[in-house]
């Protein structure tokens, strides 16, 4: 007798059919990069023959999914080690992601990941008023297609060719939108924004309406970054009622405890970042603000002159002055603040520094106004009431056959521009002022995320000259095009109002976009999507992930588990020696394989900034990026990567010594497996990006 029929895991039976057998070691064979379709074949035809000899002891002689799987096992383990190996560790991860998929309210159309499931349960998904799930992943990325191509009606085109387009790029994880797009696009809400700046008068009246302002926008999904530079100084006489001003630093401790009640739009945890110019007299207190667990809630950055980083390394002074009165309050040695400022950032991770004069010389609208603030992991430069959407291309998704699919890298970044310039449109302003302001410029943000998993694949050290190059090579791309769509946009729809005031006038005859690019942290977007963080080398290659009712799965990185595979060196007590420290570099594995498969902290420093800096030449807004140190690191290497920060013209930066903080998601180092929240996304121990 002949196998004719296969009993599913829901007991069902349906017919038999070797071509699933054939695909499934097919699949396997790819992903160790071996293509031979037939001897896929000849594996399927000895997975039946096994199959038909043992008919009799299945139950009615019908075999289960899982022993036509046992079998399949069976066949490969004696015939094709390493196929075996690919076929054995993908089935184990798929069963556990059965059995833990049972703990979430949500069916799982897209087949996506535990990490990835779990994030758009606990933000993402509808629920209704209950807070029962009403909607599938498919469903989520329809509601938000089909609200943001609505937008094409405006300008008389069709909706249903785009609606499909950007259904497909997200349903495919090619791009994703920011949060607050995926959350509220299609909703009641409809607050569609990541990012926001908000300027503080120097009034109690205007402090306080800036607080209310900034809880209005937390609420509705955004974060919000503040320049208290115009606040006067502490001890300053206060003409209206004869006392003292207490300063900026009192005024942060207000919106950090306000941003402590507020759970944004009951999803995300709000976020801030505080700027203060160097020359502000309080400075001092400013960059001593965070030491403990003061200012949980904000991200620092000293807003330095190009000015005083020249005086800080020829150990002159500069002058404090009285935001309020313009008066010389103190003389400092510019050299003694900057030392500070570097102690302190070893020490806790803040201050960052903020480069604010490359940033104004470099702002397309530098003639209209200056800018004092960034939103809070500092990737948007935005003038006040200013807000910016942001998106991501996932750059795994642009690989063909082992290389980057350039054609493919065009197409994606066009349909980003019109999606996220149609978001502007599309978006609930949650103040009139923001709406107004956004409107006349219409910033986006365009970058990427999965770069380290490209590097990966295309066996480049993150550590080398070659991968600056991939870097620059790629984002001058995306740029290039994201401008172009921009531009032909500019003459269907209209430029942005202030084209004609912008460095834009003399490059191009329209432009929709003051800005188009952008390198966002990517956080939670990237485990959606399945890859690496933004431009962040991965920190760890093999970890136990923390997930529901406590349990503890190891997670590998993909492509490191595939190269482990073909060169036939995957052990399972291989992947519990790289989980104690999350790098190989001590372990006996072949040199090549150690030189590519490099983690944050094996990275030298001045990489992290130069790849930062090759990113920085091409994005017209700015670059969110870390540059992690080991807990060895000295406040000279800190030192240096400032210094060689503001000489390669980044626009800000920022530091994160392992340990340095009171509380981190990731401990290297403990003789134990590293074990994580279910949140973390591979960038930064903190969990999340600290600027």
């Amino acid at each position: 007798m002949m196998i004719t029929h296969v009993r599913k895991r829901t007991g069902e039976l349906v017919p038999f059919e070797a071509e699933k057998i054939t695909v499934a070691i097919q699949k396997a064979m790819l992903y160790i990069d071996v293509k031979n379709r037939k001897k896929a074949e000849f594996l399927s035809r000895k997975t039946i023959e096994a199959l038909n000899s043992k008919q009799k002891n299945f139950y009615q002689g019908v075999p289960s999914i899982e022993q036509i799987q046992d079998t399949v096992e069976d066949v490969l383990e004696k015939r094709e080690k390493r196929v075996y190996k690919a076929y054995s560790l993908y089935r184990r991860s798929r069963g556990i992601a059965r059995e833990l998929k049972q703990y979430f309210k949500i069916h799982d159309d897209l087949k996506l990941d535990v990490n990835a499931l779990k994030v758009l349960e606990e933000r993402y998904l509808l629920k209704d008023e209950n807070g029962k799930i009403i909607e599938t992943p498919t469903q989520l990325f329809k509601r938000v297609a089909t609200a943001i191509a609505a937008q094409d009606s405006r300008y008389r085109k069709d909706t249903k060719k785009t609606e499909e387009a950007f259904f497909t790029a997200m349903r495919k994880l090619e791009f994703l939108p920011n949060s607050p797009t995926l959350m509220n696009a299609g909703t009641k809400l409809g607050q569609l924004s990541a990012c926001f700046v908000l300027p503080i008068e120097d009034s109690l009246e205007g402090i306080f309406t800036t607080l209310k302002q900034m809880a209005l926008i937390q609420q509705s999904g955004g974060g919000t970054g503040f320049s208290f530079s115009r606040l006067r100084e502490k001890g300053a006489i206060v003409k209206s009622t004869k006392g003292v001003a207490s300063g900026p630093i009192s005024f942060m401790r207000i919106f950090d405890s306000t941003t402590d009640v507020i759970k944004q739009g009951g999803k995300r945890r709000g976020a801030n970042i505080g700027i203060l110019q160097c020359t502000h007299p309080d400075i001092v207190d400013f960059v001593t603000a965070k030491s403990g667990k003061k200012l949980s809630n904000f991200n620092i950055s000293v807003a330095v002159t190009d000015a005083f980083m020249r005086k800080a390394q020829k150990n002159q002074q500069i002058l404090l002055r009285s935001p309020k009165t313009g008066k010389i309050i103190q003389k400092i040695n510019a050299a003694d603040l900057f030392e500070m400022i570097i102690r302190n950032a070893w020490e806790t991770g803040d201050p960052g520094l903020l480069f604010i004069d490359e940033i104004n010389r470099k702002h397309p609208l530098k003639n209209i106004a200056r800018i004092e603030a960034t939103n809070p992991c500092g990737e948007v430069p935005l003038l006040g009431f200013e807000s910016c959407n942001l998106g991501s291309i996932n750059l795994l998704k642009m690989m063909t056959n082992g290389h980057i699919n350039w054609k493919k890298l065009r197409t994606t970044t066009r349909l980003a521009v019109h999606f996220l310039d149609n978001v502007i449109d599309a978006n609930n302003y949650p103040l009139k002022e923001t709406e107004d302001i956004t409107k006349a410029n219409r910033k986006i943000g365009l970058g990427v995320m999965g770069f380290a998993d490209v590097l990966f694949m295309l066996q480049i050290p993150y550590d080398s000259k070659e991968a600056l190059r991939l870097g620059e090579k790629i984002i001058k791309f995306i740029a290039q095009e994201a401008q172009q769509k921009s531009m032909e946009l500019g003459k269907e729809r209209g430029s942005f109002k202030n084209f004609n005031h912008s460095t834009w006038l003399n490059k191009y005859p329209a432009m929709r976009n003051t800005t188009c690019i952008t390198i966002a942290p990517t956080g939670t977007i990237s485990i959606i999507a399945g890859c690496s963080s933004g431009i962040e080398p991965v920190f760890a290659l093999a970890f136990l992930r923390r997930v529901m009712d406590g349990k503890q799965l190891p997670e590998i990185n993909d492509i490191f588990k595939k190269e482990l595979i073909r060169r036939d060196l995957y052990s399972e007590k291989l992947i519990q020696e790289i989980s104690k420290t999350g790098n190989i570099k001590k372990l006996k594995l072949p040199e090549d394989l150690k030189r590519i498969f490099v983690t944050s902290l094996d990275i030298p420093p001045e990489f992290h900034v130069q790849m930062q800096a090759a990113f920085q030449r091409h994005a017209d807004n700015a670059v969110s990026k870390t540059v992690n140190l080991p807990r060895n690191a000295t406040q000279h290497h800190v030192k240096e990567i400032y210094l060689l920060a503001w000489k390669l013209k980044c626009k800000g930066i920022t530091v994160y010594r392992y340990g340095s903080k009171p509380e981190q998601v990731l401990y290297l180092g403990t003789g134990k497996p590293i074990v994580v929240s279910s949140d973390y996304a591979g960038g930064c121990p903190t969990g999340l990006c600290p600027h």
